[in-house]
């Protein structure tokens, strides 16, 4: 088909796979990243490419597998790439610098801001707050679910066809109100017990309120405020472009019911749920920066590390959540590291970082698979494995 280059999985092996690491790291690290991003690739992921800071700042970077499995070529150590739900961390950040500015309250209801948006079929927005939404406590319905649900609506054509195309917030809003809330919150009660449930719905509706309460685009507060003062040159918001930035490495997504790898590099992303495109190097500057308390007031900075049990967000089960971050126990890192982590066709992003922002690490690998769960589910395992290895095992040698 004209625009999607359907690549059976033998060839993933195949012309550019030679694996190689550089850094000014210890030889030591730089050989064992290599190796777990080699671990990786072996799990089916066509490329990768990871970058860690050590304590001192160094860089490490490996990268695996190929940049094309049509063309060849090794993945660029400075790939562009879309990191998915990781843009829920900058979307957070912005809302919390809001709240320490007073513009905002995490105690304000959706209803205040964005009167009669979230409302029929049982949806109350009055009986959320943007705690809720930020913490994913909101019981409101995932809209990407929705528009994903049929398997037989998932296919190469279908979004070949559709690939071009964008939702306005409005529009992604409106599908999540066919369905029922899995829960109401309850306001009266904030000390009830928490129900947890993932929804990009949540962060879109945070997109509106930050537009809502500035008088700004989503988009424009997050650069105003994050990409610019951090200095984030290859980090960017494309809004309705389909287009990721060279140098990059073709995104390939596994279809339900098909066995060979369709390219989805070429399609419109998310918005403040998932729109953002950024590089490794960038991510970790992001990462150290707010965790080293220079982009939040401490009061905010603790309200985003709040975190409440997230059953079902990562792979071992032990995850929790806070207010656009993640937390997962991690050998070595004094209990655990922060995270995100994102998917989108044909990309995954996985990040880490240490408590004190000291040591952290990102990676893009460059494959999704929604037809093979089980395969998809032994990448991302050795993705974490990999990330914690990089950041942990700095960590013990201090």
């Amino acid at each position: 088909m004209a625009g999607v280059a359907a690549i059976g999985t033998a060839s993933l092996l195949g012309p550019g796979t030679t694996a190689e690491a550089m850094g000014a790291g210890g030889g030591d690290a730089r050989s064992r990243l290599q190796r777990d991003a080699d671990a990786v690739r072996d799990t089916g992921a066509t490329g990768l490419t990871v970058l860690a800071r050590d304590t001192s700042g160094r860089e490490t970077q490996a990268r695996s597998g190929t940049a094309s499995l049509k063309d060849g070529g090794r993945v660029p150590f400075d790939a562009y790439y879309r990191i998915g739900s990781d843009t829920k961390t900058f979307t957070a950040v912005a809302t919390l610098q809001l709240v320490g500015e007073g513009a905002l309250s995490l105690d304000d209801s959706v209803e205040q801001w964005l009167p009669g948006v979230v409302a029929g079929n049982g949806n109350d927005g009055s009986r959320i707050t943007l705690r809720n939404l930020l913490q994913h406590t909101s019981g409101l319905a995932n809209y990407t679910d929705i528009a994903f649900e049929d398997p037989a609506e998932l296919t190469p054509e279908r979004f070949h066809a559709q690939r071009f195309r964008s939702q306005t917030p409005e529009e992604q809003v409106a599908v999540a109100m066919e369905r029922a809330p899995g829960w109401l919150p309850d306001a009266d009660d904030p000390g009830a017990e928490t129900q947890w449930a993932y929804s990009n719905t949540n962060y879109v509706l945070l997109g509106m309120v930050i537009e809502k309460a500035t008088g700004n685009p989503w988009a424009q507060e997050v650069h105003d405020r994050i990409i610019e003062p951090l200095g984030l040159r290859r980090t960017l918001i494309p809004d309705t472009s389909p287009y990721v930035p060279m140098p990059t490495a073709v995104g390939y997504t596994q279809f339900p019911g098909r066995d060979d790898l369709t390219d989805t590099t070429l399609a419109v992303g998310g918005g403040a749920d998932g729109g953002i495109i950024s590089t490794t190097r960038d991510m970790n500057t992001f990462l150290r920066t707010l965790m080293g308390g220079r982009l939040l007031p401490p009061e905010q900075l603790q309200q985003m590390r709040t975190t409440v049990p997230a059953p079902g967000y990562a792979t071992d089960g032990r995850s929790r959540y806070g207010l656009g971050l993640a937390w997962r126990p991690a050998e070595g890192c004094g209990g655990g590291i922060w995270y995100h982590g994102g998917t989108s066709f044909g990309t995954a992003s996985e990040t880490a970082v240490t408590p004190d922002g000291r040591v952290s690490a990102a990676a893009a690998v460059f494959t999704t698979r929604f037809g093979d769960e089980k395969r998809f589910l032994k990448q991302a395992q050795a993705a974490v494995r990999m990330l914690d290895r990089a950041v942990c095992g700095d960590r013990k040698r201090e």
